[in-house]
């Protein structure tokens, strides 16, 4: 009788915890998945864009431009970027009455996959949020690979480019072999198809478009050269007709000075153009 009345009981627990399991909500198959934290230099605003993380760090003051909030795009949004050495300039932005945003596209060195990305980003920002159709892209590093890919093919979508130390070329950095992958591609295919995806190749919209661009990048830099990156555009983009200028930091590498952050040239070109 003992064993009947355990079993009894056995069996009802089991039913009421099986029915208490039905009744909890599921909200993970139905709703969308919270945007991962983001530690930002200015306080701004996380989320999703097609799966992949963004941000925004909203203007402080109001300077809108034909009714649209003026934004400079930041590249590369990767764990840890944009860091602390942005502050100042971000910081002088958003006073200036301009909003940062940008994506994460992961390391991917330009790609078409990245691209796609970028243009999600865009989308996003100019067709439900209000912002500018024409952004200032601002590429640190690695970003620059990123930024003036996506520019080469939306030419009319920029109002101008800032570098700091940019990654203009793919065979200087990451080096063939190592951005092959992002591509889909071996070493040797992208070789061939450089003139397609290498932004010191893909210049000539931009020059025919009018864009403006500034770089500031150091003389020792082993990392990304300045010969074979900022020097190899401005000399590239005269010829092409287009507006270049290349600000050398003599005797900096590729490293946290602050004077690649907090140069006022720099920041006066950004505020102008995302304004204008």
């Amino acid at each position: 009788m003992d064993l009947l009345r355990l079993s009894l009981r056995l069996h009802r627990c089991l039913l009421v915890g099986l029915i208490a399991a039905l009744l909890v909500p599921l909200p993970s198959l139905h709703a969308e998945d919270p945007a991962p934290a983001k530690i930002l230099p200015v306080p701004g605003e996380a989320f999703i864009v097609d799966g992949r993380p963004a941000f925004i760090i909203p203007a402080k003051a109001k300077a809108r431009r034909e009714g649209r909030i003026p934004w400079v795009w930041y590249a590369p949004t990767l764990r840890g970027l944009p860091d602390k050495e942005e502050q100042w300039l971000f910081t002088r932005l958003t006073e200036a009455g301009i909003a940062i945003a940008g994506i994460d596209v992961g390391e991917s060195f330009g790609s078409p996959d990245g691209r796609a990305g970028f243009s999600a980003l865009y989308d996003e920002l100019t067709q439900r949020r209000g912002f500018a159709l024409r952004p200032v892209l601002l590429g640190r590093s690695r970003g620059g690979l990123m930024t003036l890919s996506w520019a080469a093919e939306n030419p009319d979508k920029v109002a101008a480019f800032a570098g700091i130390y940019p990654v203009c070329n793919l065979v200087s950095y990451p080096g063939l072999a190592k951005a092959a992958p992002a591509y889909g591609l071996t070493a040797a295919q992208l070789e061939t198809a450089l003139a397609e995806h290498n932004p010191i190749d893909r210049l000539a919209p931009l020059a025919r478009a009018r864009i403006p661009l500034l770089m500031i990048h150091g003389d020792i830099d082993t990392l990304v050269p300045l010969e074979d990156n900022s020097l190899e555009v401005r000399t590239r983009y005269f010829a092409l007709g287009g507006q270049c200028r290349v600000i050398i930091a003599r005797g900096q590498g590729h490293n946290r000075w602050a004077g690649f952050f907090q140069n006022e040239e720099v920041t006066d070109f950004v505020i102008e153009h995302a304004r204008r």
